[in-house]
């Protein structure tokens, strides 16, 4: 039996329509990604016309960027930095918190991947807005790990951030191929560099 939420028998606020575009277009291009979405799809899923869509994005490109806004907003910022921080207790410990967290992200039934990653790789030009700003997000996560290799005594804590990147980044695609042990794999160099650095 499919248990309830919080809300049922409670009068739910109805989604406006950009709204609903936006959270259709959040599903999908998490989890297919953004170039094998098209409007005419999100249209269907999202049950408005075409002119209402475009009435609230004047394009795909706009509709994109407001997905990776989204998504740094309740990914990067409302849970992997909060989880992060749950689960260490105390600020030096945050950097192998954050493997822990992505370890318990993988073992997820709904896990995605990261589409800041996914949509780097698939609008491959460096001057496109979207490749711009799927680098962005990913400059935020990876300014969030400088802070995180500072609060752990890393002597040069960019040089550790751009490194645990590379762990955090490789994790992801990882598991994503299948090895749901990934980010305790990587977990263990985020531990070496931890000691070879401070």
């Amino acid at each position: 039996m499919a248990s309830r939420d919080v809300g049922d028998g409670v009068a739910q606020p109805q989604l406006s329509a950009q709204e609903r575009i936006l959270e259709t277009s959040y599903d999908l291009f998490s989890r297919d990604g953004v170039r094998a979405v098209g409007i005419d799809r999100i249209i269907a899923e999202a049950k408005i016309a075409k002119a209402t869509l475009y009435r609230h994005f004047a394009s795909k490109e706009d509709l994109v960027l407001a997905f990776l806004d989204l998504r740094e907003q309740r990914w990067t910022r409302e849970w992997l930095e909060a989880e992060t921080e749950r689960l260490a207790p105390t600020p030096s410990e945050h950097v192998l918190a954050l493997f822990d967290a992505l370890d318990e992200w993988f073992h997820r039934p709904d896990y995605e991947g990261c589409p800041f990653i996914k949509t780097l790789l698939e609008i491959r030009e460096p001057d496109s807005p979207i490749h711009r700003a799927a680098e962005q997000h990913l400059g935020v996560i990876r300014a969030k790990l400088e802070r995180y290799a500072e609060q752990a005594g890393a002597r040069d804590p960019e040089e550790m951030s751009y490194q645990l990147q590379i762990l955090m980044m490789g994790a992801i695609v990882s598991a994503g191929r299948g090895d749901p042990e990934a980010a305790c794999r990587a977990r263990v160099f985020a531990r070496l560099l931890i000691d070879s650095s401070s």
